[in-house]
């Protein structure tokens, strides 16, 4: 069973997208109002409490995820597994407000950050000829688990208790995961590649960056600027759903059944991006990524009928196909796999950070009395200034080669 080791990589990297759902903004945002309401807080005090915890996430991911690049991956990977479960039951059990922080700090560093990280750091090291592809399908776990997992929720929510689910996700995390990682990981090292061979002739010809290197780099902030666009804003559409909904006057199940959408078209977006990327390369596509998410936020500025929320939330969900896999790739074309675990640990945490900022930002304007025609129109000017920067330095956006042929 699973004999070749990158149809097991694939596989295991399709598996921890799918499960690091439950760290994800998507996800935790369906609980908002039972939390709220259980805690008895506000938009804004939660939206205080998610980013802070997203913020502290981030800067221990730094530190947490570069250790992919120095240990085995089995043992980095029961290690997430372990701290996910615990997160997930730490979370049902939460009566007092401070210890939410602590609830959802676990929950983002745990699945939000180190499931996704895992998974993309391994696909993104092992596979190089046809890295587009494998990453394209390695976040199509991600997608399947939106499809499935908000309109379940939402049904669990009727007929059991928001810690009741959490316990049981805990469960299932802790006892499928762990044997899962097994079979289709305890053979992988860290010097395990794709047709080997080859890929020592073409990467001996890209400058491995270190981590130290990177960060001095102008064009990573650049591409850091576009890529954290996304996580941003959809972060603060997921969290805030409730908000959104109740604004347009969506009912409770259009936002839920609009994720269905988001889905579709992430998954096709990513069925064809891979191919896309390893014929064209990511740094080239990376300029067309975030253009549906400009024009979702003209959507969400100028409609409201119902209707409008799957136009949305399909946008969204196009250019999440192309950020997933462009986020992966792109690092790794221009600065090679040596360190890429620790390249991707800071920009994961910039990622979990942004995703911070987002919330943060929307809970405080809607607690200040905004309305989210405003705050799209904001999301939409990040985003035209992001992309008009990486217009203009486009040209640089390639790897230094040595050795030249």
């Amino acid at each position: 069973m699973f004999k070749n080791l990158s149809l097991k990589v694939i596989i295991f990297g399709f598996i921890f997208t799918f499960f690091s759902s439950f760290g994800q903004s998507y996800f935790i945002g369906i609980f908002n109002s039972s939390i709220r309401e259980d805690l008895q807080i506000s938009h804004g005090q939660f939206g205080t409490i998610y980013a802070s915890a997203t913020l502290l996430s981030s800067v221990l991911l730094i530190w947490v995820g570069k250790k992919i690049d120095d240990m085995n991956v089995l043992k980095f990977s029961i290690f997430v597994i372990v701290l996910l479960s615990f997160a997930s039951y730490f979370l049902s059990t939460i009566k007092w407000v401070p210890l939410l922080f602590i609830g959802i700090f676990l929950l983002r560093l745990s699945g939000q950050g180190l499931m996704s990280h895992t998974a993309t750091t391994t696909v993104s090291r092992y596979f190089e000829k046809t890295r587009g592809k494998a990453l394209s399908i390695t976040w199509l776990g991600l997608s399947a688990a939106e499809f499935v997992l908000p309109v379940l929720m939402v049904f669990l929510l009727t007929i059991v208790s928001w810690r009741e689910i959490w316990v049981g996700i805990s469960l299932l995390v802790l006892i499928t995961l762990p044997l899962v990682s097994f079979l289709l990981i305890k053979n992988l090292k860290l010097d395990s590649r794709e047709n080997s061979d080859v890929n020592k002739i073409s990467t001996n010809n890209i400058k491995q960056w270190k981590r130290s290197e990177v960060i001095k780099d102008f064009r990573f902030y650049i591409i850091a600027m576009n890529m954290l666009g996304m996580p941003s804003i959809a972060t603060g559409v997921f969290v805030y759903q409730s908000f959104i909904v109740a604004s347009k006057n969506w009912g409770p199940f259009i936002f839920a059944q609009s994720f269905m959408v988001y889905s579709i078209l992430s998954v096709l977006t990513l069925s064809f991006s891979g191919f896309l990327i390893d014929k064209f390369t990511s740094r080239k596509l990376l300029i067309y990524m975030n253009l549906p998410l400009l024009l979702a936020v003209i959507v969400l500025i100028f409609f409201d009928s119902p209707i409008s929320s799957f136009i949305l939330l399909g946008l969204i969900g196009i250019s999440n196909g192309f950020a997933n896999v462009l986020g992966s790739s792109t690092w790794a074309e221009i600065y090679g796999v040596k360190y890429i675990g620790g390249i991707k640990a800071i920009t994961t945490a910039m990622m979990v950070f942004a995703t911070a900022t987002g919330a943060a930002t929307f809970g405080i304007l809607i607690d200040g009395g905004y309305s989210i025609k405003f705050i799209a129109l904001v999301s939409g000017f990040y985003i035209g200034f992001s992309l008009l920067l990486l217009l203009f330095f486009r040209k640089t956006m390639e790897p230094t080669y040595i050795n030249r042929p």
